[in-house]
């Protein structure tokens, strides 16, 4: 379905309540797996936490979990030690792209039994599931931190647990983080020193069982956005947030200030308001927060600001390839791009085209950072309903806040 944005102008204020965290969610659904008495709360409501949920239910030989790069990488690990239980686990055309060899080779050190079904270090694979007694293995600190999760979160159920030592100059270190807190919360002993990571193995039941998921920060970065476009006053308030989050893209809060948005905490909720602020170039290292680099260049496009973004070296493997997927749309609308492999440049632009239509390459994040364009000019945003992959209401969400859409 393509939407057409029509140009908007937002309520001065309005308040929106946000799904849970798909980062939390699908760890927490995980663990849940493992240790069935944790009861979750505000679960998110995206496809990719509902095929997380279905997968880890089903009793089927194959598994196909579509788009979702988090299920492929974390049920990769939890299928492997599923004792006794074969599985073939599968995904869309783009998922049997994106590469799986280096979370394959470190289970397989561990002594996991995977084999490729297709082609040598992609999906679909091949898991017999077993015991696992090996303890210690070594992955490159720079791979996505999705590897790194999936270890950690079997890793209590491993025979001896897990000494998992990161090569190199560790990146997403808030998401690697988010897992231990998770674990921690539940009762299981970790460390983190230096570069290695210890999970002691756990056979008793969590010590707590009541966990309540904190809503999306990527999805909140939208809201930063739009309040960044909109006039001065302007407010947006959102929930369920909190002050100290294990979400990394909590970033979104100092990050915004240099647009001119405020964040004030009330309890749970987080008021965002735009302020009068001198706009300049950003320069901005997203490492440890690669998901809100879509939504960041589409404001300074829209504010006719230049920025300079790096640590993106992750993007090229998501659901698309997004750091050429942003430098093409945002060159339709009239920006000047340059990218290199792991970094985005974008020029100042004196205007925005009309009517340009946002092509979505099966990426919703596509589909939703170019959204707030609509503050400033009219756009269309092809296949728009890929948000429901983390973020299924996005769009009866914006026209509350007063953005004019049709189809």
């Amino acid at each position: 379905m393509q939407l057409k944005l029509h140009k908007s102008q937002i309520a001065k204020q309005s308040s929106i309540q946000i799904t849970g965290s798909k980062s939390e969610s699908n760890r927490l659904l995980l663990l849940q797996a493992l240790y069935p008495s944790l009861k979750l709360d505000n679960i998110s409501n995206s496809d990719d936490s509902n095929l997380m949920t279905n997968a880890l239910s089903t009793e089927s030989q194959v598994v196909d979990i579509h788009h979702a790069g988090t299920a492929m990488r974390f049920l990769t690990a939890y299928f492997s030690v599923q004792e006794g239980r074969e599985t073939v686990l599968t995904g869309s055309k783009r998922m049997k792209e994106r590469p799986i060899k280096i979370l394959v080779e470190a289970l397989q050190d561990l002594g996991a039994e995977i084999s490729y079904v297709e082609n040598e270090g992609f999906p679909p694979i091949k898991i017999k599931g077993k015991k696992l007694t090996q303890s210690k293995v070594t992955l490159k600190a720079n791979v996505s931190s999705q590897y790194i999760s999936a270890l950690l979160l079997i890793a209590s159920k491993l025979e001896n647990g897990l000494e998992l030592t990161l090569d190199g100059e560790i990146t997403s270190i808030p998401y690697i983080k988010m897992t231990l807190s998770l674990l921690e919360e539940i009762g299981v002993e970790t460390a983190f020193t230096g570069n290695v990571i210890t999970v002691k193995p756990n056979k008793e039941k969590p010590t707590k069982t009541n966990l309540v998921v904190e809503s999306d920060w990527s999805s909140a970065s939208y809201y930063f956005s739009i309040v960044a476009l909109s006039e001065v006053g302007t407010q947006v308030t959102i929930s369920s947030y909190k002050e100290n989050s294990l979400q990394g893209d909590s970033a979104l809060i100092n990050i915004y200030k240099h647009f001119g948005v405020k964040s004030v905490f009330n309890g749970n909720s987080l008021t965002l308001s735009k302020e009068e602020k001198t706009l300049e170039t950003l320069e901005l290292d997203l490492k440890n927060a690669p998901d809100i680099a879509q939504t960041i260049a589409v404001t300074c496009f829209a504010l006719g600001i230049a920025c300079n973004l790096t640590g993106l070296h992750t993007l090229k493997i998501k659901e698309t390839d997004r750091l050429v997927a942003l430098k093409t749309e945002i060159e339709k609308l009239g920006g000047e791009v340059e990218i290199t492999d792991k970094s985005l440049h974008l020029q100042a632009s004196k205007q925005i085209k009309e009517h340009v239509s946002i092509a979505t390459y099966n990426d919703h994040r596509m589909a939703m950072a170019f959204a707030p364009i609509a503050l400033k000019s009219p756009v269309e945003i092809e296949d728009a309903m890929v948000v429901s992959k983390s973020y299924p209401t996005f769009w009866d969400d914006l026209k509350t806040l007063g953005f004019k859409i049709s189809e």
